[in-house]
């Protein structure tokens, strides 16, 4: 990892970071992480994506799989995963910095095809390796436009896809290759996950589900533990109970309007599936969320 791509995470972070530590960028899915301590524990459904570490160090937990990772590391999400994680190294005087970018499946499959790469098997659906060098320097001078905001919408895509076309030509290729293919099993099951981010709240039978992936509904209940590791109820479940946290802890909304926001229609059920997930009823979670930070 080069000392001036950690000066470009840096300059833009610093500037930029909310009180989360999030600063979002002008380049669609690009966002920087900075922290000035260790994190409490955060809870996600997360998308497809690469997380290049440039200082600092990270823990993510998925099931029973624990990746450690920092500086000089990528971490690879290859599907709507859960996961656990946590900075696990971060102080004042030298911060946690990272760069994440959403995976495109549309540049991936275009560049696969062009690539002639073949279908590989499933892989795990996270792993962390080494940054390839020629993916940092592709990252290096993304960031470098923000500093020059009017060649964004000139230059953007060029170095996005330069950017996807190391990730599939290095080390994280045989992960991300299955992205790309348009009638893979993990194409179809993303356009189920789609409807469930977007519609979680609402009611959704799982026969709807399958006819957005194209599957029959022996199928696609396979397909989607196969590819998220959970069954499209438990998906379901989890976003929700993610978004009702993220109400109560960033907008103090109550236990009960949260549950009802997110579609619960039973505050004790909702109660009880918090509890079994965070390990804590409602209001103490927040509670000690809002101590912790």
């Amino acid at each position: 990892m080069t000392q001036a791509l950690l000066d470009a995470v840096a300059r833009y972070a610093n500037a930029h970071a909310d009180s989360d530590g999030i600063a979002v960028t002008p380049i669609p899915g690009l966002t920087l992480i900075r922290a000035t301590r260790p994190s409490a524990l955060q809870y996600a459904v997360s998308k497809p994506l690469v997380a290049l570490v440039v200082q600092g160090q990270k823990r993510v937990t998925m099931g029973n799989d624990v990746f450690d990772f920092g500086a000089g590391d990528s971490l690879v999400v290859t599907a709507d995963v859960p996961t656990i994680s946590q900075i696990t190294e971060a102080s004042v005087g030298r911060p946690y910095f990272s760069l994440v970018l959403d995976l495109e499946r549309a540049l991936l499959t275009e560049l696969s095809v062009e690539m002639r790469l073949a279908p590989v098997a499933d892989a795990a659906p996270i792993r962390t390796e080494p940054t390839h060098a020629e993916v940092a320097d592709a990252a290096r001078r993304l960031l470098h436009l923000l500093e020059r905001p009017a060649s964004i919408p000139v230059l953007k895509m060029l170095l996005l896809r330069e950017m996807h076309y190391w990730l599939l030509a290095g080390r994280h290729g045989s992960a991300i290759r299955r992205l790309g293919w348009p009638d893979s099993n993990i194409q179809r099951i993303a356009k189920a996950v789609a409807v469930l981010r977007s519609d979680f709240a609402q009611p959704l039978p799982v026969e709807k589900l399958a006819a957005v992936a194209g599957m029959s509904l022996s199928s696609f209940h396979q397909h989607f533990r196969q590819v998220t590791s959970l069954s499209p109820l438990q998906f379901q479940k989890q976003l929700r109970l993610i978004e009702a946290r993220r109400q109560m802890v960033a907008e103090g909304a109550s236990a009960s309007t949260a549950a009802y926001a997110v579609g619960y229609e039973s505050v004790p059920q909702f109660t009880r599936e918090y509890r079994r997930m965070f390990g804590m009823p409602p209001v103490r979670d927040v509670s000690a969320t809002r101590m912790s930070a």
